[in-house]
C-alpha cells in the first residue's frame, strides 16, 4: 500500500539534513509565541501553510509532551514544560554572556548587565558588578517594565510602533521617577532616538542618580540587550562617547558567540 504524502513529509528529512517534523513542531511553537501564546488550528494553518491534519498531528504530540495544552475553547496554548526549558536556557545564556560583561566592566569601569524581553517584561539574566565602591546592582532574575529602562528601549526599538503601543497598553506606564517617560508618544519618540543613534539611554528614569547605556545584541536567538549602569556623575555625556563604541563591539562579539553556541 502506498504511503500517504502527509506521512512521508512528516518523517522526511529537511533540506538542511534535519527531521522535518521536528522543524515544523518548533516552527509552530514559535508562531504560537508570536501570536501571544494562544492560537487556533486554522490560524496556525494560515500562517504556516501546513495542512490542518499535519498541524493537528503535531499539536497532539506537543500536548502529550506538555509543551502545549488545549484550552476549554479548543484553542491551543503554550504549555508549562516550556517554562523549565526557558529558565534553563536563560541561565545558560547568562553564563555565556558573563565573560563579555566582564570585558565591559574592565573597559568602562561600570556595572554591566544582560537582559531579555520575556513576554511584556524585561528580565535581567546576568550581571558583572563594577569595581568602584559606589556602583549599581540589579539582582539577576529581576523583572521590570520596558518603558523605564535603557535595555527596554534597546529591545523595543526594532518593534513596529503598533506592537509597542499594544505592549504599553497592557503594562501601563507607571512612573518610577519624575523623569520616567509615561506616554506612548514620548516612548516612541525615544525609540526613534535609539534607532538614529544606535544606542539607548536611561537618564534617571528608573532610579534617580543613575544613568544606563544599552544596545541590543544583533541576531540573538531571543531578544537580548546588554548595558552598563553607573552614577550619573560618572556616566556623563563625555563618557557616553567612549562607552557606546565598546558596548556595540562587545554586543557584536557576543552575537557571534551565541550563533556558534559556545562561550568565549
Amino acid at each position: 500500500m502506498p504511503t500517504s504524502s502527509a506521512s512521508t513529509t512528516d518523517t522526511a528529512k529537511s533540506n538542511g539534513g534535519g527531521v522535518q517534523s521536528l522543524e515544523r513542531a518548533f516552527d509552530l511553537l514559535e508562531r504560537m509565541a508570536d501570536a501571544g501564546g494562544e492560537v487556533g488550528l486554522s490560524e496556525l494553518s494560515a500562517s504556516s501553510g501546513l495542512p490542518l491534519p499535519t498541524i493537528h498531528r503535531l499539536m497532539r504530540t506537543l500536548v502529550a509532551c506538555g509543551y502545549v495544552r488545549q484550552q476549554p475553547n479548543r484553542r491551543y496554548a503554550l504549555g508549562p514544560r516550556l517554562i523549565r526549558l526557558g529558565e534553563s536556557a536563560s541561565r545558560l545564556l547568562g553564563t555565556w554572556a558573563r565573560p563579555y560583561l566582564a570585558r565591559l566592566v574592565e573597559e568602562t569601569g561600570e556595572t554591566a548587565n544582560m537582559a531579555l524581553l520575556d513576554g511584556d517584561e524585561i528580565v535581567y539574566v546576568a550581571q558583572v558588578p563594577s569595581k568602584h565602591s559606589m556602583r549599581m546592582f540589579t539582582e539577576v532574575g529581576r523583572r521590570v517594565l520596558p518603558h523605564s529602562t535603557g535595555v527596554g528601549k534597546a529591545l523595543l526599538a526594532s518593534f513596529p510602533p503598533e506592537e509597542v503601543r499594544a505592549l504599553l497598553s497592557r503594562t501601563g506606564m507607571p512612573a518610577a521617577t519624575e523623569k520616567t517617560i509615561v506616554t506612548p508618544d514620548g516612548f516612541l519618540a525615544a525609540l526613534e532616538d535609539v534607532r538614529r543613534h544606535g544606542y539607548a539611554v536611561d537618564d534617571n528614569e528608573q532610579e534617580i542618580g543613575v544613568r544606563c547605556l544599552a544596545v541590543s545584541v544583533p541576531d540573538s536567538p531571543t531578544a537580548a540587550a546588554i548595558s552598563i549602569s553607573g552614577p550619573a556623575g560618572r556616566v556623563t555625556e563625555a563618557a557616553t562617547e567612549k562607552i557606546v563604541p565598546v558596548l556595540q563591539q562587545v554586543a557584536g562579539e557576543l552575537s557571534q558567540a551565541l550563533a556558534t553556541q559556545s562561550p568565549a
